[in-house]
């Protein structure tokens, strides 16, 4: 290159670009290429919303002056909102400059032994940033948002490129995680021994266990509708005709079985024909009390001028936590609503699936029974009459079997993914 000469933009080379990059170390080795992409658009996003915090309680002060703002609520005007939307302008151009780059790089980035598989400390990250804003990273199509996934053994299962699955049987049990978490953290361990559910229902009772992974910050039923799908596929696919389908859900994945039992026989899918039982591990069927103490506190936030532009911090969080307020399960129960709005339960009822065996674990933090603890506290994030399908009222109470209920003692939330006790009772229903 001669001297003085301008060298090239990386945006207007050809081809992928192969960087050779050290192998990092620390946190820094969990990461992938996608990933810093990802990351760049939040930190956009992040600079942007600040911006606008800032320009509304500017506006909600010079307000209370007399001062008149912009065009929008909570907008300044004059030079002072010239300012406030160059911040915004020159944020989103550095940040769309940004990602063109690093998509342009990513090739290069991710061949060859730079490439990283995935770890679980990374999936967990991803799972938690999902859970809270996954609505968004999907919409955005950031590369952070998870796709639906089956999977066996930690991999996806891709029907076009389908690997062989030597044990695979008729008796498959999916098992579906909760919010903010994902199929690997399935696998835990108590007191010193690994425990996970579906591997103990293989070995103990000859199912094929096999894992599902989703953004749980979307809609229910939109995750509900896609799970539909996917196990269509998965009975259409699998290498030997599935003849019984048990399904094990923790937490929030039960409000998305029960979507998807509901979307799929709705659309005269198969398999809910070959599904025989499910078990709903502290599934919280009518809602959890932290979800409806975040819509209170939106509501405080919004009652003033001043505290109303921070009511948009409590708004990022995503649908799938918003549908937890209740326990939304259906389009209807969301749709052509303001999710953020204080408003009561407006759900349409819709009770357990027929000809399935149902089956509720509620777990609680205290030593014996307390209707005010079970109620209030449960296992920390769902109370019991939640867990077992109470309610007040008569059309959504879901009529469990006393025999199909069990209560867990001294026990979490999490817990129930790890304490061999519940594992002891899903072998007592499960077992023919």
């Amino acid at each position: 290159m001669r001297q003085g000469s301008t060298p090239p933009s990386p945006l207007a080379l050809s081809g992928p670009v192969r960087v050779n990059m050290p192998v990092a170390s620390g946190p820094l080795r969990h990461l992938r290429a996608s990933d810093l992409r990802g990351v760049a658009q939040l930190a956009t996003q992040a600079t942007t919303g600040v911006a606008h915090i800032v320009e509304g309680v500017h506006q909600s002060v010079w307000g209370s002056l007399g001062i008149p703002g912009g065009k929008a609520t909570g907008q300044t005007g004059g030079l002072t909102g010239l300012v406030y939307q160059s911040v915004r302008a020159v944020t989103q151009l550095l940040g769309n400059s940004l990602d063109a780059l690093l998509l342009k790089l990513q090739p290069g980035l991710e061949s060859g032994a730079t490439a990283r598989p995935e770890t679980p400390q990374r999936e967990a990250v991803l799972a938690a940033l999902n859970g809270v804003m996954g609505d968004r990273l999907a919409a955005g199509n950031n590369p952070l948002a998870t796709p639906m996934t089956l999977r066996w053994r930690g991999e996806a299962l891709d029907w076009l490129a389908a690997k062989p699955i030597p044990e695979a049987g008729g008796k498959v049990v999916l098992l579906i995680h909760g919010l903010c978490m994902n199929d690997l953290q399935w696998r835990n361990e108590y007191q010193g021994q690994v425990v996970d559910h579906g591997e103990t229902l293989a070995s103990a009772l000859g199912y094929t266990p096999v894992y599902l992974r989703y953004n749980s910050g979307l809609h229910t039923s939109q995750n509900g509708r896609e799970l539909a799908i996917q196990i269509e596929q998965l009975v259409a696919h699998w290498p030997v005709p599935i003849e019984e389908l048990t399904v094990l859900a923790h937490s929030m994945g039960g409000l998305l079985m029960r979507s998807a039992i509901h979307y799929a026989r709705q659309e005269a899918r198969r398999w809910p024909d070959r599904l025989k039982s499910v078990v709903f591990l502290g599934t919280p069927h009518h809602g959890a009390p932290l979800e409806r103490a975040g819509n209170r506190v939106d509501a405080i936030l919004g009652s003033t001028p001043y505290t109303a532009p921070f009511a948009r911090l409590g708004r990022l969080r995503s649908a799938g936590i918003t549908d937890l307020r209740y326990g939304n399960v259906l389009d209807e129960d969301w749709r052509d609503h303001d999710r953020f709005q204080r408003r009561g339960d407006s759900r349409q009822p819709l009770p357990l699936p027929e000809g399935v065996a149902c089956y509720a674990v509620a777990a609680t933090t205290a030593a014996r029974r307390s209707a005010l603890a079970e109620r209030l506290i449960g296992d920390g994030l769902v109370p019991v009459p939640s867990a077992l399908g109470q309610h007040h009222d008569v059309r959504r109470k879901l009529m469990f079997a006393k025999t199909s209920q069990w209560m867990a003692y001294r026990m979490s939330h999490l817990e129930l993914l790890s304490r061999p006790e519940v594992t002891r009772q899903l072998l007592h229903w499960l077992t023919p």
